[in-house]
């Protein structure tokens, strides 16, 4: 099915992926699990899914639910959100900063069977936050400290149950909302934004294919006041578990965005759940100036590394020396006039940006330099863990 022969008013999930195999068209109002969740509006999706926050009538709260293309593995995230569910929270403080499973169960559609997993449900993530509630382009200094905090925690839980997350970046870290479940409906739907619909048309004025929905729900926008009244103390969750896996099952790459992908990624080495830690030193540059330490815009795996290498307080491995000059060699090199960064010389460029309020002293970035720095290894074995970051004084 082309995607060309529909077309839609809101910006959302792609038209073609409600097909055999993929999306399934979810309305406003549907009653999953025999009456038991009633969907009440779209907080997201994905290449793989899509969410939305419904009642859950048996237990009186409200829930997400992320239903999964048919034809994803539906087998995978659970196992893991069930081997975090079960360990005990009180051995650990970073459990409550990981997202818990609260159910699973399985709808039949037009377009095959999918996998539903019912979630807390979370209000915005980090660059979401940012974008629709903030004017400086970044989180308030105290917001990011805490922030920051927390997802180390949450990072060190996992890797004591052995499991790497796989795509730690800032769209997976999701504020919460309390006292949603005090709301009633209506109450709610306020909450989170009336939603809006935009009517699916084939192009060619015929009816739409069963396989398609008759309209499209842009992502609830959540309200101002609720998101920066949880902003002033925040707690954050750790999200979307679709790449984590365990050491007997890592995979041979990841598709974590290439910004913050981690170099043995790229040089197609051995995964671990050391991949989290340099994510980690990138979401922590991000959470502090708003943007990630590497180029985003038109950014490719040789740009990336050349980067790497530029920012680097230690030596390219030598068994992707071979590697790298290949890469080089098919690069489309371009004039750079501009004197190379360190790390930390970027750093203070970046966050002391004299249109931005800086609340953060010339010390405390020179400790996020320091922390950062600790993560951004070439070497897996090289960096620092977690839970020494999270365990660090400037934290306290």
């Amino acid at each position: 099915m082309a995607s060309h022969r529909y077309a839609c008013g809101v910006d959302a999930e792609s038209i073609d992926r409600y097909r055999p195999g993929g999306y399934h068209p979810t309305r406003l109002g549907d009653q999953l699990k025999s009456g038991r969740y009633k969907i009440l509006h779209k907080v997201g999706w994905g290449g793989y899914s899509t969410t939305w926050a419904a009642r859950d009538h048996e237990h009186q709260r409200y829930v997400a639910v992320k239903i999964s293309v048919a034809e994803a593995n539906k087998n995978h995230e659970t196992s893991i959100l069930r081997l975090i569910s079960s360990s005990p929270s009180h051995t650990h403080g970073g459990k409550e900063h990981i997202v818990q499973l609260l159910d699973s169960f399985c709808i039949e559609g037009p377009n095959g069977k999918h996998q539903c997993l019912v979630l807390e449900l979370l209000g915005p993530n980090i660059p979401e936050l940012i974008d629709s509630y903030l004017r400086d382009e970044r989180l308030p200094a105290q917001a990011a400290r805490s922030i920051a905090h927390q997802v180390l925690m949450g990072v060190d839980f996992l890797a004591q149950l052995s499991i790497g997350h796989g795509d730690i970046h800032a769209r997976n870290i999701a504020l919460t909302l309390p006292r949603l479940d005090s709301l009633n409906e209506q109450e709610f739907i306020d909450t989170l934004g009336q939603p809006e619909l935009g009517r699916v048309q084939r192009t060619d004025g015929s009816a739409p294919e069963i396989h398609v929905p008759s309209y499209i729900v842009r992502p609830a926008p959540f309200k101002a006041k609720q998101v920066l009244q949880s902003l002033r103390a925040p707690v954050i969750k750790i999200i979307d578990f679709g790449e984590s896996f365990l050491p007997n099952q890592a995979p041979a790459t990841l598709h974590t965005p290439l910004v913050v992908r981690a170099p043995e990624v790229l040089f197609d080495d051995p995964i671990d759940r050391r991949v989290d830690l340099w994510s980690l030193g990138c979401l922590l540059f991000e959470l502090f100036t708003g943007q990630p330490p590497f180029d985003s815009i038109m950014q490719t795996p040789a740009g990336l590394i050349s980067q790497m290498i530029q920012f680097s307080t230690d030596e390219l491995p030598d068994r992707w020396e071979a590697k790298w000059q290949t890469m080089q060699e098919k690069r489309v090199q371009y004039a750079d006039d501009d004197p190379p960064y360190t790390l930390q010389k970027w750093l203070e460029e970046v966050y002391f940006d004299t249109q931005r309020r800086c609340e953060l002293t010339k010390r405390d970035i020179d400790k996020i330099g320091e922390l950062v720095g600790l993560l951004l290894r070439w070497e897996p074995a090289r960096r620092s863990s977690a839970k020494d970051i999270a365990n660090d004084p400037w934290f306290r």
